[in-house]
């Protein structure tokens, strides 16, 4: 089963734009499971992602940051 994680910060507005790609890229591919997980909560993800946010893993692995592109994260996820 693939796993995507959505790493942002609450009040991030690019964060938001990425959790409505995200969202609406999802309801294509229901066997996709998604975390999503704030850099506030997490010392370790603030200090790798904090000039990044937000990012997208697609089964751990960085799959882009800062604006999402529907059609990318489409053909990656069918690729997985």
């Amino acid at each position: 089963m693939t796993a995507l994680t959505l790493i942002g910060k609450p009040g991030c507005h690019l964060c938001d734009d990425a959790r409505q790609v995200v969202t609406r890229v999802l309801a294509d591919f229901p066997d996709v499971t998604v975390d999503e997980v704030s850099i506030l909560d997490d010392e370790v993800l603030f200090e790798r992602h904090v000039e990044e946010i937000p990012v997208v893993l697609i089964d751990g692995a960085v799959h882009t940051f800062w604006r999402v592109d529907e059609a990318r994260l489409r053909a990656a996820l069918a690729d997985a």
